[in-house]
């Protein structure tokens, strides 16, 4: 039966290594290198497409406001006056106040399950947490915020003698983080799980403490990989519109304080779009989603030279 067992074994293994060993036919191989380099040309068309359309169909306002669209700070649509300064402010404000208040809780969340508690009942649970909250709907957080969160925040804000709106950036980051979380969270475990074992055992070796070892070998080396996940979820962050048009208290005015309310590009478009009706103001409300698209891609490229060159370092 052994004997048996063993020439099936080899058998299969023997197959296994025959269409492995097999010769690749060039014809293949083109077909698939084309089909590589159609889809990178289509990505390609495709932001271009993007960019144009958004572009052709800001020119109205470009022509007609200028520079002062990006330093006014009056938004008026029945005098078709706009200025979206309060908007951009609002837009980064929220977005980097719940991307500071999220990197404690994805760092900390990722070692425990990327270096602590990488398998087991408890980090099946955990795992599966965090995909519940990335699937959850926006709609749905901007909804428990409102009637859980918002109150809350009314209470914190009259014991600090603030005005107690209840909504407002410091409420709209506070989802935006909780939103955020779990996406530098999944990036930053799966990278300090690809952290080598042997780096891990030769600093043990040397009488590193677990902290030690947490600081001076898993963070440096799969720092790129962890920064990825910020600028992932800082991408999130910018681009989101429900929970943010629920909790930000709509106002036109820039924001002097994480308490008072404001208003974001996103939240602007979503609220306006349906009832813009003449020329100047549609065209207005499309412009400002080609700031948000600008904001994003410079974003995106300002991480993607940091992460090259903490690679270059390393």
């Amino acid at each position: 039966m052994g004997k048996q067992f063993s020439n099936k074994n080899q058998s299969t293994i023997g197959k296994t290594r025959g269409r492995l060993s097999a010769p690749v036919s060039p014809l293949n191989d083109k077909i698939f290198k084309g089909l590589l380099i159609l889809a990178i040309i289509l990505v390609c068309f495709l932001l271009a497409g993007m960019l144009f359309s958004l572009f052709t169909s800001s020119v109205p306002s470009i022509r007609e406001f200028g520079i002062h669209f990006f330093t006014g700070s009056t938004w008026d649509p029945v005098s078709g006056e706009f200025g979206v300064l309060p908007f951009i402010v609002g837009t980064l404000l929220t977005s980097l106040l719940a991307l500071l208040i999220s990197i404690p809780f994805s760092f900390a969340i990722a070692l425990f399950l990327g270096e602590y508690f990488n398998s087991g009942f408890l980090a099946t649970i955990l795992n599966s947490a965090m995909e519940l909250l990335a699937g959850i709907p926006s709609i749905i957080y901007g909804m428990w915020g409102f009637f859980v969160l918002a109150p809350l925040i009314r209470s914190l804000e009259t014991a600090l003698g603030v005005v107690p709106y209840g909504v407002g950036v410091f409420t709209a980051s506070l989802v935006l983080a909780l939103m955020i979380i779990p996406y530098t969270a999944s990036l930053a475990r799966e990278v300090i799980g690809l952290v080598p074992h042997e780096l891990k055992e030769a600093a043990y070796s040397l009488g590193a403490t677990r902290y030690e070892t947490v600081k001076k070998v898993i963070l440096p080396y799969s720092s790129s990989g962890v920064l990825a996940g910020v600028l992932l979820s800082f991408g999130r962050a910018l681009g989101e519109t429900m929970a943010v048009t629920m909790l930000i208290g709509n106002s036109y005015f820039i924001p002097k304080g994480i308490f008072d309310t404001g208003n974001t590009i996103a939240s602007v478009i979503a609220n306006e779009f349906t009832e813009a009706t003449g020329e100047i103001y549609l065209s207005s409300l499309i412009q400002m989603g080609l700031v948000l698209f600008l904001i994003t891609v410079c974003f995106g490229v300002l991480g993607r030279f940091i992460i090259n060159k903490m690679s270059l370092e390393e």
